[in-house]
């Protein structure tokens, strides 16, 4: 994505000039991100928890013009949603497994209604449609292997559109949980 500066919209005394108005015209619809946004998008994703004003100064723009960008980022849903990390083993959450689920048919209908189903998992924190064997990847977090066990067959096998399933077990995180790689919008 090209980076390009990007001037804060001033109103004018008499109202919106036609380069200001074109400019917010232009902002609506989804323009290039600046080096700005870039920097709240990195300083946001290192802590969430920043007041405006402290954004501001780790950015270098004032107070009203940062929490502007900081909306117009949320509505063009480049920041979808803000939440906590917290440390799985601390709420008592021991195993992670990377479980491909095969489907038993791939046609769109039964894809969907095994999509619908997944989502609707607690157990399962992410999943992706993968190409290769397999139809999905699942990351699923359970307290123990007894849990994951008892799970995997009370409830993932018992899916619809379930062939198959394959489990591998994190023996370790080498690192989980990090920011999105911004260094290209530079």
């Amino acid at each position: 994505m090209p980076v390009r500066e990007r001037k804060e919209p001033k109103l004018a005394k008499s109202g919106k000039t036609s380069d200001v108005a074109a400019e917010a015209a232009e902002l609506r619809h989804g323009a290039a991100l600046d080096r700005y946004d870039i920097a709240i998008l990195a300083e946001l994703q290192n802590d969430a928890r920043l007041s405006n004003a402290e954004l501001a100064a780790r950015i270098g723009l004032s107070a009203a013009p940062t929490w502007r960008r900081v909306k117009w980022l949320e509505q063009q849903r480049y920041i979808t949603g803000y939440r906590a990390e917290i440390d799985r083993r601390k709420i008592g959450l021991g195993v992670l497994a990377f479980v491909r689920v095969d489907a038993e048919r791939n046609n769109a209908e039964a894809t969907r209604a095994l999509e619908a189903a997944i989502r609707a998992l607690p157990e399962v924190v992410a999943c992706h449609y993968i190409s290769g064997a397999g139809t999905f990847e699942l990351h699923v977090m359970c307290t123990d292997l007894d849990a994951y066990s008892r799970w995997s067959m009370d409830t993932l096998f018992k899916l619809p559109n379930v062939k198959d399933i394959h489990t591998s077990f994190s023996l370790g995180e080498v690192k989980a949980g990090a920011a999105l790689p911004l260094t290209h919008l530079r």
